[in-house]
């Protein structure tokens, strides 16, 4: 019989039990929370919602057309090109005048503004003067006239000087030429026509004899003669948003100059 000093002593301890024993494991691999470090693990932050610009309604602004009158041989082609860049949203309607009806064109609301042929008479519209044309004479291109580079007034002595119902120059003073004999041609393309068979001379501003050019005529600057000046005009009670834009484009203000 063995003695009792032989027999194994107890610790007081529960034995160990085996991991898979027992109670089961917590979620994340049975451990407490904590990281490894010893700290506890922080929860993911909440992202913080998004918040869009709150911008008042754009209101949309009434489809509209800026009608511009343009006599012949005024170019406004840069012009409207800014236009059509800086104004994308007006459409812009290109009405062609005569310079005798100009004014009346203002009178029956049938544009908005104009580039016109000054003087104006009408004293309720505004004006802003723009440039001043060359005159020149237009002749046959087989005139003696077209040898020199230039003309004066005294080199027309002796030639027929025709007129037209579009004469935007008015009365010449050119001492020495002869007054035709023939009534007033109806338009400037006519005369020029006419000049150009050989059957005398007319002076009209450089635009206009660019505008009509033909082969078989030429036209000289002619120094001394009266010049052709070229306003912007529209009616002073009809200033509006648009005509003050097209203002800027023309004193070449960019879109974001206060006017």
């Amino acid at each position: 019989m063995a003695s009792s000093g032989n027999r194994p002593r107890r610790s007081g301890r529960p034995p160990a039990r085996k991991s898979g024993a027992g109670s089961p494991k917590k979620a994340g691999g049975g451990r407490s929370g904590k990281s490894p470090s010893g700290s506890r693990a922080k929860a993911p932050a909440k992202k913080a919602p998004v918040v869009f610009d709150q911008r008042p309604d754009v209101v949309e602004e009434e489809p509209r057309v800026f009608r511009l009158g343009i006599v012949p041989g005024a170019t406004v082609g840069r012009w409207v090109d800014t236009w059509k860049q800086r104004m994308p949203h007006v459409a812009i309607e290109i009405v062609e005048l005569s310079a005798q009806a100009q004014e009346q064109a203002f009178a029956d609301e049938r544009i908005d503004a104009a580039l016109v042929r000054l003087p104006l008479t009408d004293p309720e519209l505004q004006v802003i003067p723009l440039y001043e044309e060359l005159p020149v004479v237009v002749a046959s291109a087989e005139s003696h006239l077209m040898a020199a580079e230039e003309l004066d007034i005294a080199d027309l002595a002796g030639e027929v000087v025709l007129t037209t119902h579009e004469d935007v120059l008015g009365p010449l003073d050119l001492p020495g030429t002869r007054p035709s004999t023939v009534q007033p041609l109806n338009t400037t393309q006519d005369a020029i026509a006419t000049v150009a068979a050989g059957v005398g001379i007319v002076v009209v501003p450089m635009s206009l004899a660019r505008l009509h050019h033909r082969k078989d005529a030429g036209y000289r600057v002619l120094r001394g003669g009266p010049r052709a000046p070229v306003g912007f005009a529209w009616p002073a009670a009809r200033t509006t948003a648009d005509v003050e834009t097209f203002i800027g484009i023309i004193r070449g203000r960019t879109a974001n100059s206060s006017r």
